[in-house]
């Protein structure tokens, strides 16, 4: 991965993982062990999820940059979707805390979204190609005289 793909990477997931052990001392405090517990996998999933979706859309810009926006828009809906549908599934689990994991899940979601957002506004990368200072002018080859 290039450097400006793991700093991006870095400056989304620090803040989520940030967010997920907030998230999982109130639920361990509100909700006791079954809560610590679905506040976790609630993290997990989030940086499982939006991290492999995180380095298909940099693989995505690098080869296709002409469909970077469209597949940026339809892995961020895909992958919305997606967490919707985990979060169907274990509504009724009694292995954790489903409202924990929920809540976290949205929190970590956003904590995410936003991270990413400003990496970008901060990341100072190039979408167009400078020219060369020295392309358009000739070279002196003769003398002067």
């Amino acid at each position: 991965m290039p450097t400006n793909d793991v700093r991006i990477l870095l400056n989304t997931a620090v803040p989520t993982v940030a967010a997920g052990v907030i998230a999982v001392a109130v639920s361990g405090v509100v909700s006791g062990g079954k809560g610590a517990l679905g506040a976790a996998v609630g993290v997990v999933v989030v940086l499982l999820f939006m991290g492999v979706g995180l380095t298909v859309l940099q693989r995505t810009a690098k080869s296709l940059p002409h469909l970077f926006q469209a597949m940026g828009l339809m892995l961020y809906t895909a992958q919305l979707l997606l967490l919707l549908v985990f979060l169907a599934v274990f509504k009724d689990t009694t292995l954790f805390n489903p409202k924990a994991f929920g809540f976290t899940l949205l929190a970590a979601t956003l904590v995410w979204i936003a991270a990413q957002a400003r990496a970008y506004m901060k990341a100072k990368i190039l979408y167009v190609e400078p020219e060369s200072s020295t392309a358009g002018k000739p070279e002196k080859t003769g003398s002067s005289a």
